[in-house]
């Protein structure tokens, strides 16, 4: 007999385990995972005993056979694993971009025709371009700027260390540091957002939501993208100490000071460099997909095509309109990347 109040005495509690259908479905899933490992271990071990096999065969090899397998052995991996990551997936996605939502029916250029009619999806390519403007000029005039005050201080190992520091943070990170830097709440709560802080202690009683207002959030977007990128941008400081102090010496003799010294001097010097860390950092920018998801989710106005090809594709499951989209980012980081390859050649030639 139980005391009032207390609850009764049901005994010992069953053990889990014990219970009907909980022991085989804890079984099930160890087993589950116990193939899917053997699975993988086999396929590793198998992809070595392969890749022994061949370089076996190709060690043994002799004669006329003898250097055409060892391009095959060493560039047949290398070239294959590019068809399947990169030439496959892109001939897919062309072929997709012209085919309708499912990808059942052919509909020519109309999917591209309805990136550029449509009022949002303009939008969109403003905003893309918009960064890919401002973004890379920003980090890299900032880049440089550190780079020349940096040089002239003491103990500059530390200070360049603590500029780059935000190259080591993804920019899922980075997105959510600022997201609370950019925190807003209403006028009678307290702030906790250090731009709104600021904001107060400079007598701006009630500032806005931040990420709320535009054009305004499309920028607070970019300046996550320069923090991270300037840190890149300082290797112009490696470029910067490569010139020769005759140069230096010689314009000074000249009476170059000073800006002219810089303009005349330094950035001409220098030029080649600066050119492949801008196009390299627009080449980043036009993928700018995770500060967007993270921060905004391209609402309010900050959509850009890389985070627009991904709602297309997987959040409203039309493969031809997504497709269309990324294939409009590839075609406009292909001449970036080509200029880079050109002025990288240029630079072997000239040493």
């Amino acid at each position: 007999m139980s005391v009032s109040g207390s609850p009764p005495d049901t005994g010992p509690l069953p053990d889990v385990g014990s219970l009907p259908g909980v022991g085989s479905l804890a079984d099930g899933a160890w087993g589950d995972a116990a193939v899917k490992f053997g699975n993988s271990v086999g396929a590793i071990a198998g992809f070595l005993g392969i890749l022994l096999l061949v370089f076996l065969v190709a060690g043994r090899a002799r004669g006329r056979l003898a250097r055409p397998l060892a391009v095959l052995v060493f560039l047949g991996p290398a070239v294959l694993l590019l068809a399947v990551g990169l030439v496959v997936p892109l001939v897919r996605t062309v072929y997709l971009s012209l085919q309708n939502a499912d990808g059942t029916g052919f509909v020519g250029g109309e999917n591209f025709g309805w990136a550029f009619t449509t009022d949002s999806i303009r939008e969109v390519l403003f905003n893309t371009l918009l960064w890919l403007v401002v973004a890379p000029l920003v980090a890299t005039g900032l880049g440089l700027a550190l780079a020349l005050l940096v040089d002239r201080m003491r103990g500059q190992a530390v200070y360049k260390s603590l500029i780059f520091m935000p190259m080591a943070i993804s920019l899922v990170g980075a997105s959510i540091i600022f997201k609370f830097v950019y925190e807003a709440r209403g006028k009678d709560q307290p702030q906790i957002g250090l731009l709104s802080q600021l904001a107060h202690a400079a007598g701006w009683s009630d500032p806005p939501n931040w990420l709320l207002s535009q054009p305004l959030n499309t920028f607070l977007l970019m300046a996550v993208m320069v923090w991270v990128q300037t840190g890149f941008a300082m290797v112009l400081s490696a470029a910067i100490k490569a010139i020769p102090d005759e140069v230096t010496e010689a314009a000074r003799l000249d009476g170059a000071t000073g800006l002219r010294l810089f303009w005349s001097v330094t950035v001409p010097m220098i030029r080649t460099t600066v050119m492949v860390v801008l196009t390299t950092v627009m080449i980043i920018t036009l993928k700018a997909f995770d500060i967007v998801r993270t921060m905004t989710g391209g609402n309010f106005g900050t959509q850009v095509l890389a985070n627009e090809m991904y709602s297309q594709s997987f959040a409203q499951f039309n493969d031809g309109r997504g497709s269309a989209l990324a294939v409009l980012l590839f075609l406009a980081v292909l001449p970036l990347v080509a200029y880079n390859i050109v002025q990288l050649r240029r630079e072997r030639e000239v040493r």
